[in-house]
């Protein structure tokens, strides 16, 4: 595999034409390739998840990550963004689709790209990532342990703010989901995988999920404690494989 790449922070036109920070990468072979937007976590736009952007280029694709907190602290810390965005009620739904819209319109006028594009998202990225893949044209989606796709936050979790479940527009998915779970998890629980499996199964949209025993959330965080690398590992092969059916020239 050719795997040198570059990587940089842009400006792309998002959601209501906003100009809003995102983090490029490609590689520098002359493609085409299949291309892929990251939605980072809730703690934001992080060196963790740039890590992950450039892990789909070294691999052989097109990836970018949008920043969703941008508009709510420009120029700030994460952290910072993150906390401001929380404070602000979160990232709205119509956003967030805007935004990931716009990212797919970025990397299909990129002239390596071969016109396909997936979406991949972590925690509350998973969510959305289910999300975007109801309203968004695209060819694959990744839910990585999304909590709230089909509850909504309870008593024993105080959320920091208001999230709805969008597994009523299931049937609206518009591509093939991958979703990756651990079993240890309690947002989502393997209780609310096991809905949401059985109403993609209803409605006979294309899935296949994974869980995985001794993993609980955030297993593919390899800063946290809860970095699982058997989980993984598993993971990255089941997203290789899916990509590669569905992205790839």
């Amino acid at each position: 595999m050719y795997d040198a790449m570059q990587a940089e922070t842009i400006t792309i036109t998002g959601h209501d034409g906003d100009d809003i920070e995102a983090y490029l990468a490609r590689p520098l072979g002359p493609g085409p390739y299949g291309s892929v937007v990251v939605i980072h976590h809730m703690p934001g736009f992080d060196a963790g998840t740039k890590e992950i952007v450039r892990t789909f280029a070294v691999n052989g694709y097109n990836a970018l990550c949008p920043n969703l907190h941008y508009r709510d602290a420009p120029g700030a810390s994460p952290d910072d963004a993150a906390a401001a965005s929380r404070n602000n009620g979160g990232v709205p739904d119509d956003r967030l689709i805007g935004d990931v819209a716009g990212a797919a319109r970025h990397l299909r006028g990129l002239t390596s790209s071969n016109g396909k594009v997936g979406v991949i998202g972590y925690c509350s990225g998973g969510r959305q990532s289910f999300l975007a893949a109801t309203a968004v044209d695209l060819q694959a989606a990744v839910d990585c342990y999304g909590a709230f796709v089909a509850a909504k936050p309870g008593p024993d979790f105080p959320f920091p703010f208001s999230v709805e479940p969008v597994l009523d527009r299931a049937g609206d998915l518009r591509c093939p989901v991958l979703g990756l779970f651990g079993a240890l998890d309690k947002f989502p629980s393997t209780d609310e995988v096991a809905q949401i499996e059985s109403e993609l199964t209803r409605l006979n949209k294309p899935h296949e999920f994974h869980v995985y025993e001794n993993a609980t959330h955030a297993f593919f965080s390899t800063n946290r404690p809860s970095y699982n690398v058997d989980a993984a590992n598993a993971g990255w092969e089941r997203i290789w494989d899916f990509y590669g059916r569905l992205l790839a020239s």
